[in-house]
């Protein structure tokens, strides 16, 4: 990525560029959008870190503040089972343990020393009692922690947000949150890439960061796939004000600015990476699809949006009606995208390959297509 290819893109005129990231988004994906049938699973919402715009995360002293139990678990991923659910999207607080010595004790009374390894364990018990597959949000990762991981879960994912050190000094968004220095979401991408670990990241938008941050967190994250072309989706998030955070004064990004990033990292990231949004997160769908969108990411007709619990997910019906009436088609996929499924000997754990295969169809979307919320 160039200076000069960096700049054309910041001084093209709104219209142009959506029109030439749409473009791109036609020739490698169609016009067929997808989505995730998911159920959510907040697994703990203890965490080290202490994100400004952040209101997941409680503290111990929160009675708010929860881990969740195995039966806690399984019941949550049944429910969404009978929904026809196919994913299992594990969230939790960034190592609890190092903070919280009741965290330390809770694990221990169940044989754990760390918080991924008893999310290792959930995820077992999700795949030898029910049909789902887990994706991880688990934050950073070691290569142990990813080596763990990847036998119980199809996919896995970490937010990268933003490339920007800045951000972690006093006053600002990552101020107080190890987990959130760069350096270190970076080696997570890089590690998942040495496991050949499909993976999602993505960049939180409005939290801060000027433009030239923003382009080059799109650029880190390309320059990492390009290493190891692991990265099956970026997210493009709007930040969001909430009564219970820091940042309950900052400004949100206008739809302007969210159409403008989702156009630009079409056309700065290569082009079998799926481009998506929240689209609980904005109502103005059709604008996001013409700025080169691709996919809604994981969409739950079970639990709501425990990062953004002020924002209700969207029918799943009503949005499949509003793409197909701007002239989108609407498809169910699985956790883990298509293109993985070719080379399923790469990013495919063998403990798991099977049931992964048999829940695609032959083109490597969901076998069982489930568009209805209730």
């Amino acid at each position: 990525m160039t200076r000069e290819f960096v700049a054309d893109l910041l001084r093209t005129e709104t219209r142009t560029l959506l029109d030439r990231a749409t473009a791109k988004r036609d020739q490698y994906w169609g016009r067929t959008v997808t989505y995730s049938r998911k159920v959510f699973v907040p697994l703990t919402n203890l965490c080290r870190d202490t994100c400004g715009y952040c209101t997941f995360a409680r503290p111990i002293e929160d009675p708010g503040s929860r881990i969740l139990t195995p039966d806690d678990v399984l019941q949550r991923v049944r429910d969404g089972e009978a929904r026809g659910c196919k994913e299992a999207l594990f969230s939790l607080g960034e190592k609890p343990e190092l903070r919280y010595a009741v965290a330390r004790e809770w694990l221990a009374g169940l044989g754990f020393r760390r918080m991924t390894e008893y999310l290792a364990a959930m995820c077992e018990m999700v795949l030898a009692k029910t049909s789902l597959l887990p994706h991880v949000n688990a934050g950073t990762l070691d290569e142990d922690e990813i080596g763990l991981l990847r036998p119980v879960s199809a996919s896995m994912g970490v937010m990268l947000e933003s490339v920007s050190r800045r951000l972690t000094r006093a006053g600002q968004a990552h101020h107080a949150c190890p987990d959130k220095v760069p350096v270190q979401r970076l080696r997570t991408l890089e590690r998942a890439g040495v496991a050949g670990v499909p993976f999602t990241t993505g960049l939180l938008v409005g939290i801060g960061e000027t433009w030239d941050e923003r382009l080059a967190t799109l650029a880190a994250i390309e320059a990492v796939h390009k290493r190891h072309g692991h990265i099956q989706e970026v997210i493009v998030q709007n930040f969001q004000r909430k009564p219970d955070i820091a940042m309950v004064n900052h400004p949100e990004p206008t739809l302007e600015d969210m159409v403008r990033t989702i156009a630009v990292a079409r056309l700065i990231l290569s082009p079998e990476i799926s481009i998506q949004a929240p689209p609980n997160l904005e109502t103005r769908h059709i604008d996001y699809l013409a700025a080169g969108l691709n996919d809604w990411g994981g969409i739950s007709p079970v639990t709501k949006d425990y990062i953004n619990p002020q924002h209700a997910w969207p029918g799943i019906q009503a949005l499949a009606d509003r793409c197909r009436s701007a002239g989108y088609g609407f498809e169910e996929r699985l956790t883990i995208y298509p293109r993985y499924l070719q080379e399923p000997e790469r990013y495919i754990a063998p403990e798991i390959r099977d049931r992964v295969l048999a829940m695609a169809r032959s083109d490597g979307l969901a076998r069982v297509q489930c568009l209805e919320s209730v």
